[in-house]
């Protein structure tokens, strides 16, 4: 079975112009562990009643775009607190970086933040941050959750799944030196092994993964208007509690299904005690023989290794009641494909031998206990080859990756799921994943890409991605698309990326098949995008073209899309520095784009070929509207890049008109590490 694996080799190893060198050594504050303001309270509009908000914004601005969730979402920022405001800050490794809407609230024992109902709502989800523990391995941490003052309950928060350090796959020791010495970093501007003397650097090393989620049923249903107050009680092991947000809805009665293959019947346990996996095997059998569905009723089932289905339809009571939670085993011997341990999931069967067909999986979550990356382990929520299958309103939380596909397979509908907390991605179709489509799914802190398409020796094709809200990846981007052939990225929201990536990425990286046919991204915002490349030294674009391994010259279509408050660039095309003179990016074309406000540029060309732009309409513009490297040969021509107007090219910024006609077709107007301008607010057009 292939391997979710992000290559180290892969990860850029020089800035594509040498950065200046910087401080060897890394002070506490430059690692930045959250921006606290003082004061002694901070209240937010919610005092006026509740904000509701998708991604940290205005409804209004995303309508029709993203998930169609059945959660409100409110930020702690805007609720009542006695707390402290951590952030706005988007500098990676720090907590405001990893915090939706880049803001959260700090909570010390005694303190609170107390938020109105929007709704009807009987369950909660609290997305937090506590510290870890000194050596690593994280503490857990009470929080108290009262409605109206009354009916407390408490939720047992922990950090057993967040804090990570230095460098990729990362390590759970704070305490660790440098992984890789033999590798560049930005933080010295070398290679410290082949550095004399060699530098130093401030431990913990980057930091990162900070937040975690945990949900809660009430007990009963609560009217819009109440108030749910979350508190650190006093003698709290937490020295604080950082609230992000709190999803609140209204979970329905339990789904029955009668006439099926009950688990409980081959005896499966529902308190967790017993491991569950033969009982669920058992059942599957049945179910297959007697032309039944499996039933998972509510419960806890404990299952500690693979689940592997083919032909079978799997139904729980709902992704709140029927609980499929296991434990991470190390295996006696690593296993073929590499794995060195086993835990929780449902697998199709490996594409080598057949793959597994019909299977339809809904109504259930999966609890995994992944705290470390291996990239050679398959421990993810859902994995393996399912074609002409369905997996709909799942929950998966804590796996390596919450589904990957190993292909080749065809026809699979993901819909409507929620994915959190991942260790590696949300979502990845893998090799030869064709006719498929991922569409109205919520996907939170994954430690990688949120959703992509590799097309690693075999090309995707015909896939789609649609409609799915991807918030807050820690590394990499929201939606990547590594080739492949006829695919479509359409209605998506994506927000908050943090580190080496953006909120979408079109990349022949990674070994991956080349583009053909068409690539159409239409219809998607981004926000808060456009994060800081710390190999390079360099911002990125909300959406970046990423010409390392191959040409880009793809009919990509780039429609409709709105960039909303992006960090640096709303559109970047690159190639990296020692491949700059073998490979172009051509025949991009966009048109009816929103962009409103960038810290640097519109575009960012730093690669040899062509797009044309036809009504891209841009305000708030922190500099020139275009900032054209080309692939830095500064010939009297002009830069390898070309801009084609086709038209209604409206608005800018600081500098004037963004698309201005000085700047076309290729003027050079490199500016490498340009001030940046933060933008307003992003508002209705």
């Amino acid at each position: 079975m292939s391997r979710s694996i992000r290559r180290a080799a892969e990860r850029p190893g020089r800035p594509l112009r040498r950065a200046v060198a910087v401080a060897a050594a890394l002070t506490t504050a430059t690692l930045g562990l959250g921006v606290l303001s003082g004061g002694s309270a901070v209240a937010g509009s919610a005092a006026a009643g509740p904000v509701v908000t998708r991604a940290a914004l205005d409804p209004s601005l995303v309508a029709g775009r993203g998930a169609d969730v059945p959660f409100a979402e409110q930020e702690a920022e805007n609720a009542v607190t006695n707390g402290s405001l951590v952030g706005p800050g988007r500098t990676a490794y720090t907590l405001p970086a990893e915090a939706s809407g880049r803001k959260a609230v700090k909570l010390t024992p005694g303190q609170y933040v107390e938020f109105t109902l929007p709704s009807t709502a009987n369950a909660i989800t609290v997305r937090y941050s506590i510290p870890d523990a000194p050596n690593g391995g994280g503490i857990t941490a009470p929080l108290d959750v009262t409605v109206n003052g009354k009916n407390k309950s408490t939720m047992t928060l922990t950090s057993q799944y967040a804090w990570l350090y230095n460098q990729y796959s990362f390590s759970n020791d704070p305490n660790a030196g440098l992984l890789h010495p033999d590798q560049w970093i930005t933080e010295c501007a070398c290679v410290p092994a082949e550095t004399t003397p060699t530098p130093t650097v401030e431990k913990p090393f980057r930091p990162n993964h900070f937040y975690d989620e945990q949900r809660l049923l009430l007990g009963r249903t609560y009217r819009a208007g109440d108030k749910v107050r979350l508190a650190v009680p006093a003698g709290s092991k937490a020295s604080s509690t950082v609230v992000d947000l709190l999803d609140s809805q209204l979970v329905g009665a339990p789904h029955v299904r009668l006439l099926a293959a009950n688990v409980l019947a081959f005896g499966a346990d529902p308190l967790g005690r017993r491991d569950s996996a033969d009982a669920i095997d058992k059942a599957v059998a049945f179910a297959r023989r007697s032309h039944l569905k499996v039933y998972i009723p509510p419960g806890v089932y404990q299952v500690n290794r693979h689940i592997v289905v083919d032909d079978v339809t799997i139904e729980g009571a709902g992704s709140w009641y029927t609980v499929i939670k296991g434990r991470q085993v190390t295996l006696a011997t690593p296993a073929p494909d590499g794995s060195t341990h086993t835990g929780v999931g449902f697998y199709g069967k490996d594409a080598a031998a057949g793959g597994s067909r019909n299977v339809h999986l809904s109504g259930f979550a999966i609890e995994g206990d992944v705290r470390e990356r291996i990239d050679t382990d398959q421990v993810n929520g859902i994995g393996g080859a399912l074609s002409d299958s369905t997996i709909d309103g799942l929950y998966i939380h804590h796996t390596k990756v919450g589904m990957w596909f190993d292909g080749p397979m065809k026809n699979l509908r993901i819909t409507n799921n929620v994915i959190t907390d991942q260790i590696a991605d949300g979502l990845n179709f893998h090799t030869g994943v064709t006719d498929s489509v991922v569409s109205d799914n919520f996907v939170r802190n994954s430690g990688d890409d949120g959703l992509a398409m590799w097309s690693e020796k075999t090309a995707n094709a015909r896939n789609t991605f649609s409609h799915n809200t991807v918030q807050t990846p820690v590394l990499a981007n929201g939606i990547a698309i590594y080739g492949g052939t006829d695919n479509t990225v359409s209605g998506n929201l994506i927000a908050d990326p943090i580190r080496e990536g953006s909120a979408i990425q079109v990349g022949s990286r990674f070994g991956a098949e080349a583009f053909t046919g068409h690539l159409w991204i239409t219809d998607n915002t981004t926000v808060r995008a456009g994060t800081f490349e710390l190999n390079w030294n360099i911002g990125l674009g909300a959406i970046w073209f990423y010409a390392l391994e191959k040409n880009i010259d793809a009919d990509i279509q780039v429609v409709g899309d709105h960039f909303l408050d992006n960090t640096y660039n709303a559109i970047m095309l690159v190639s990296d520095f020692p491949v700059k003179d073998l490979y172009s990016i051509t025949n991009v074309h966009f048109k009816d784009i929103k962009v409103d406000g960038t810290g640097t540029s519109v575009v960012s060309a730093r690669v040899a070929g062509g797009a044309s732009f036809e009504n891209v309409d841009a305000r708030n513009v922190g500099a020139v509207g275009v900032n054209n490297c080309g692939s830095f040969h500064f010939t009297p021509a002009g830069s390898e890049f070309g801009l084609t107007d086709l038209g209604g090219n409206d608005g800018g910024g600081t500098t004037g008109p963004w698309f201005a006609a000085w700047e076309l077709p290729n003027t050079i107007t490199c500016d490498d590490r340009p001030p940046v301008v933060a933008p307003p607010a992003p508002t209705a057009w």
